[in-house]
């Protein structure tokens, strides 16, 4: 009966990229969307925009004051 032998640095850079998975996958639980999910939120996001813009009020519209002129140009 012969043990079997093992490569130890095969061992360590196994376990170490285990333990680079574990870590990564418990980043993206933590910190990462999905791709469709940052997708829908940019969607959301701009569609919120483009509703804003359309609802701006402009100031300037139906004004009857003549605040564009300096007076003391005016004669």
């Amino acid at each position: 009966m012969t043990a079997e032998i093992i490569n130890l640095n095969k061992v360590r850079k196994a376990r170490e990229r285990a333990d680079r998975e574990r870590e990564a996958q418990e980043n993206r639980i933590k910190f990462g969307q999905s791709k469709s999910e940052r997708s829908l939120a940019d969607a959301q996001h701009r569609k919120s925009q483009t509703e804003l813009d359309r609802a701006r009020r402009d100031d300037n519209r139906g004004s009857d004051d003549s605040d564009d002129i300096d007076p003391g140009t005016a004669s």
